[in-house]
């Protein structure tokens, strides 16, 4: 349980107190509660065991509640403000732009869910309610439609572990991790595994595990639900198991190419094997079925339709980067900002992975609801990261610093080269047009003391898009002033997108950073190699593989090749 959980579920309980229409202060209660825990520098331990007491804001009720939480993972107000909202109408807050006041407007004009509010803003409905009109029905139309899509995606992170936990369970079986999981994709339709079995063996091993499993029409193939995600198991036998793994684990795209490339060689492919004549032909390995039809094996990263003209010249999956290949976990959050855990023992953590330094990453002063360090408490930390370097800890004194709307960055000049790296990243004003945007970002990464450009389109997978903006041209400033473009590694994020990194492979230098806010946080490394692996990238292009002096002296190097700094908010 995070500082950041109890600060969700306090808002989210007012937001749902609004829609309800209940007092106005028992919402406000809630928020300003809300406010109170984000500005603490104390872990939730240490406010749990003392019952929440003591908290301004905070009185007995709320304490209790949070007490609550934290024992066992349920808020009890709300819980019981859900339960008085129709599901379709909670799915509401996920379009971007609705609060609970629009929201209210929309319910009572009987729009109660995403299906029938797209409806709406397709035929005018939304346009004809009072506060909204034409504009606000197209903005409202977009949002909703991204809220669609992504509701029939997963996170990469749940996929995996979805997949993993349904392998371990048929491991007699010869399970594989399969489908956008395998392929390492940012989101996935359904946790996919395949066995070599038969469908009995399957359903034998997982009754009682997966929901509503059944077969899939004219498949060899097993669906279901587990804790609502969908989930499908794909058998066959030995000899097929190699078409099985082939056809199950690519895109739509490479799938209908590889089976026209064996129809033109006379032979039928599909996940039931491979035939000619109707006589199924061994292939156990992927490289059988390939080897057969006498094509090239394409890495299961490069299956994609973007990789079509590409993958042949990208490196072999033996030559790309892997977590083990990282050194430094940079742009890590700490107490001292929104993390969960001090920084001696996010360096403890990052050792204990096999990683070689940590460098941290903590909010700058403007992302007050990030409990953002001002001047003052920026030095103390800085002094405290000085106190465990003296103790011979591996550890750098960075920040990421708000990158603010003219473009300029969060500390003066004198204070951003006090630290040992600076990653700059934008926390505000997503929605300013995309020329100004651009230029914005374009300033701040030619600004001398940057070391790197934080999660470079803002997007929140499943939640909501990047902000507008001229990508290639701000990607083109990093490359003329040396500055790293991050491949940011949490599941939500991952940005940048493997697309945009596989086009500029070639012309920058990347960081795999886990934007960690507490010590498991550090595990989603993982996520992050996938990204930069679909890219083709290799060791060597990803600055955080150095180790700490060699990190250091390239910090050095790139503050030294650059222009005189130019002026920054002080």
């Amino acid at each position: 349980m995070t500082r950041k959980s109890l600060v969700h579920a306090l808002n989210t309980t007012a937001d749902l107190l609004d829609l309800l229409g209940e007092e106005a202060f028992r919402a406000q209660a809630y928020r300003s509660a809300a406010r109170s825990l984000e500005g603490l520098e104390a872990e939730v331990s240490e406010l749990a065991a003392r019952e929440f007491a003591g908290i301004p804001k905070v009185g007995k009720n709320i304490a209790a509640e949070l007490s609550a939480l934290v024992d066992t993972g349920l808020f009890g107000p709300l819980e019981e403000a859900a339960r008085q909202i129709p599901p379709g109408v909670l799915d509401l807050f996920r379009v971007r732009g609705l609060g609970p006041k629009k929201i209210r407007t929309l319910w009572d004009a009987g729009l109660d869910s995403l299906e029938e509010l797209r409806a709406a803003a397709r035929d005018g409905r939304v346009a004809a309610i009072k506060g909204f009109g034409a504009r606000s029905a197209a903005t409202i139309l977009e949002a909703v439609e991204f809220a669609l899509e992504a509701q029939e995606r997963q996170a990469l992170s749940t996929g995996l572990d979805v997949a993993a936990a349904l392998a371990a369970r048929l491991t007699d079986l010869d399970a594989r991790i399969s489908g956008d999981a395998r392929r390492g994709l940012d989101t996935v339709r359904a946790a996919r595994v395949t066995v070599t079995g038969t469908a009995d063996d399957v359903t034998r091993r997982l009754e009682g595990v997966v929901e509503g499993l059944g077969p899939v029409e004219h498949k060899p193939v097993l669906a279901g639900r587990v804790n609502g995600v969908p989930v499908e198991v794909a058998y066959a036998d030995a000899a097929a198991r190699g078409a099985l793994d082939l056809m199950m684990g690519g895109s739509t795209a490479y799938r209908e190419a590889l089976r026209a490339e064996a129809k033109a060689r006379g032979f039928d492919l599909s996940g039931r094997g491979l035939k000619r004549g109707g006589v199924l032909i061994p292939t156990p390995q992927e490289h059988d079925v390939t080897g057969t039809l006498g094509l090239p094996l394409r890495p299961p990263e490069y299956r994609e339709p973007e990789h079509d003209a590409v993958w042949q010249t990208l490196p072999p999956p033996e030559e790309l980067v892997t977590v083990a290949d990282l050194r430094g976990m940079l742009h890590t959050h700490s107490v001292w900002s929104d993390g969960a855990a001090t920084i001696r023992d996010m360096v403890g953590s990052t050792l204990e992975r096999g990683h070689a330094f940590l460098g941290t990453g903590d909010h700058s002063r403007s992302a007050h609801y990030a409990n953002g360090l001002s001047l003052e408490r920026l030095h103390g930390y800085i002094a405290e990261i000085r106190e465990l370097q003296a103790e011979g800890l591996p550890v750098l004194a960075g920040a990421e610093v708000d990158i603010l709307q003219d473009g300029s960055l969060d500390y003066p000049d004198e204070v951003l080269s006090e630290l040992d790296y600076v990653v700059a990243s934008v926390h505000s004003l997503f929605t300013l047009d995309p020329a100004r945007q651009t230029e914005r970002l374009i300033r701040a990464a030619s600004h001398p003391l940057i070391t790197v450009l934080g999660h470079p389109t803002g997007r929140l997978l499943l939640r909501r898009p990047g902000y507008a903006l001229d990508l290639d041209a701000v990607l083109a400033a990093c490359e003329a002033n040396g500055t790293v473009v991050e491949i940011n590694a949490n599941a939500s994020r991952l940005d940048l997108d493997w697309r945009d990194a596989l086009r500029w492979r070639e012309r920058l230098t990347f960081a795999i950073n886990t934007d960690a806010h507490v010590p498991g946080g550090l595990a989603d490394a993982r996520f992050g190699v996938a990204v930069a692996r679909k890219a083709g990238l290799r060791p060597q292009q990803v600055v955080n593989t150095l180790d700490l002096t060699e990190f250091r002296a390239f910090v050095a190097r790139q503050r030294a090749q650059r222009a005189a700094p130019s002026p920054s908010t002080g």
